[in-house]
């Protein structure tokens, strides 16, 4: 029934390097809400506990719960259902020092299949053999995919029910990847046996076998490099059951995965050297008074209530959160800053704002950063913004960067569109995300429903591989909609008018108005020059209400209502 029963036999028969696991050092004490499974547990006292995991977050969108399962080397036979908010963990230095058989899988949230709401749940670090031969990954925004081995083939939705979007990287695929009516999809330095099916978006950068095709029919984007990236950051565990954060080395001009030779090259940070922040006992106080003693912060899950900004202000500190760690500002403040310095990282966390305004939740760097770092850059990871949904949260830019070099690795940046606390003047934010530095790198860039432009890049020489953004849904008339004398709406994707340099591959953009009488005049807005380059650019208005007028400045026709279609524009300038 699970495939390959005799390996699995064996490998619960043959002594383990990490049998001295359990005779090592004490486990962190990483909380109530991180359950750490080793292979000589009972199977059914695992899976007793997975269930009652998924009990509670199946459909727990808006809840405040968090979880994290992590997995120490070994074999395992479980099914381990993934919800809301949860993460799941192997910890091998290689994905195949954690091999599940069974199921691992994301189902849809919503009837009919429809997994448009599958949002918040991740996998990494781990191999997994299918029963049946196929894994179900039916997700759509901020649901990362992560140096996962894959011994059999994988379905991006369920039951070719409808998806909206999804991430993999430093994956490895032995059989299909089956996208099916998903909407739009990144694969970054991902192998696989072979790729089928299309829809409107999908990006492939550093992929060594793309899919055949090119764009328009399917829309393929192929990039064949992906031009600097380090990967986020993971926790691992040695056969003597030593705890440490390992660090990717920063990579160019990569193709595939990291991981071949069986590690990931990079460094080793003993966990020793981070904090362990929980919840229920720290503070904005407790874990600034950590951070300025140059301490590596790691956020247990949670909600963490912060009554003034984190600042990290040392090069290379790594902050990194598990199950899906949550900071809240409740001030009016900004949730976290950083200093304009080399190396540090920031992953896996959720950034939600609170009821007061905030002037941005993260921001990277002061204003008037000069620093360069394009040898050790600062680098974002998994990184997701929330405004509104589960209650009423407010804040004028989501995500600020102002440190050039910065690599954006992955963000979903959401006002959101249904939940708790929303409407056009509650869950008020103006922009998703404000770039000031030059040379700043974004990789899955996911940004919708903001009130202005919902990405205004101001740096130079930025780049963006994949993005996918819905315009508000909720403007309640044109008069509340304007950018500016005759422009109908704020742009997407707005590249300011003094940019000299800037490119962009695999861009969508899409309508879903409420109210009667409201358009969009352009998705994209540029400068003319020959330096700012845009690549496969698509736009499609839902609902019956309203149209994009342009693709880009003045190109590409509208999404018009009798019929629709879906404008394309291949290239601008």
């Amino acid at each position: 029934m699970f495939g390959r029963p005799g390996w699995f036999a064996a490998a619960l028969l043959v002594p383990s390097a990490f049998s001295a696991i359990a005779a090592g050092p004490a486990k962190p004490d990483f909380g109530p809400n991180v359950l750490i499974f080793s292979p000589s547990m009972p199977a059914s006292t695992m899976q007793r506990q997975i269930d009652d995991v998924y009990r509670t977050q199946q459909h727990n969108e808006f809840g405040s719960e968090r979880n994290a399962l992590i997995f120490l080397p070994g074999a395992y036979k479980l099914d381990i259902p993934i919800g809301f908010y949860t993460e799941v963990l192997g910890l091998g230095a290689s994905p195949d020092d954690v091999r599940i058989a069974g199921n691992v899988h994301s189902d849809a949230a919503l009837p009919n299949n429809n997994a448009t709401t599958t949002f918040w749940r991740a996998a990494e670090g781990f191999s997994i053999t299918p029963a049946g031969g196929t894994m179900q990954w039916a997700v759509s925004q901020a649901a990362p995919f992560r140096r996962m081995h894959i011994r059999g083939d994988i379905v991006l939705h369920q039951h070719s029910g409808w998806a909206s979007g999804g991430w993999m990287s430093d994956d490895l695929i032995d059989g299909n990847v089956g996208s099916g009516p998903q909407q739009q999809w990144i694969s970054r330095n991902t192998e696989w046996g072979s790729w089928s099916g299309s829809n409107w978006n999908m990006v492939f950068v550093g992929v060594p076998q793309p899919p055949v095709g090119d764009w328009p029919a399917p829309p393929y984007t192929k990039v064949g490099e992906t031009p600097i990236v380090r990967e986020k950051p993971f926790l691992e565990v040695d056969a003597s059951g030593n705890y440490s954060v390992r660090v990717p080395s920063l990579r160019t001009r990569s193709v595939g995965i990291t991981w071949h030779s069986g590690t990931t090259p990079g460094r080793s940070i003993p966990l020793r050297r981070f904090y362990i922040a929980r919840p229920d006992v720290d503070s904005a106080a407790t874990l600034n008074a950590h951070l300025s003693k140059g301490e590596n912060l790691l956020f247990t899950p949670g909600i963490y209530k912060l009554t003034e900004p984190l600042r990290v202000l040392h090069p290379n500190t790594v902050v990194l959160g598990l199950g899906y760690a949550t900071l809240q500002p409740i001030n009016g403040t900004a949730a976290m800053t950083t200093a304009d310095v080399d190396g540090i990282i920031v992953a896996g966390l959720l950034f939600d704002a609170g009821q007061k305004l905030s002037p941005v939740l993260l921001e990277v760097g002061p204003d008037g950063s000069k620093a360069r770092h394009l040898q050790n850059p600062i680098s974002l990871h998994d990184i997701f913004f929330r405004v509104g949904g589960a209650g009423v949260g407010r804040a004028e830019v989501n995500l600020k960067i102002n440190s050039s070099d910065t690599i954006i690795d992955h963000t979903w940046i959401w006002r959101a569109d249904h939940g708790s606390g929303i409407g056009w003047l509650s869950n008020t934010s103006a922009n998703g995300l404000i770039v000031n530095g030059d040379n700043v790198t974004a990789y899955g860039l996911f940004v919708e429903h903001h009130q202005q432009f919902q990405v205004l890049w101001n740096g130079n020489h930025g780049r963006t591989y994949f993005y996918q953004s819905e315009i508000p849904y909720d403007p309640p008339d044109q008069a509340s909609y304007l950018s500016a004398p005759g422009t109908n709406g704020w742009a997407s994707y707005k590249v300011s008018n003094d940019v000299t340099s800037h490119e962009a591959w695999g861009l969508g953009v899409y309508s879903v108005f409420l109210h009667p009488g409201v358009t969009l005049t352009r998705a994209i807005e540029v400068p003319t020059n020959p330096d700012v380059k845009f690549n496969h650019m698509i736009t499609v208005a839902l609902g019956d209400l309203g149209e994009i007028s342009h693709v880009i400045n003045d190109a590409g026709e509208a999404t018009s209502i009798h019929p629709r279609v879906t404008p394309k524009v291949a290239k601008y300038p």
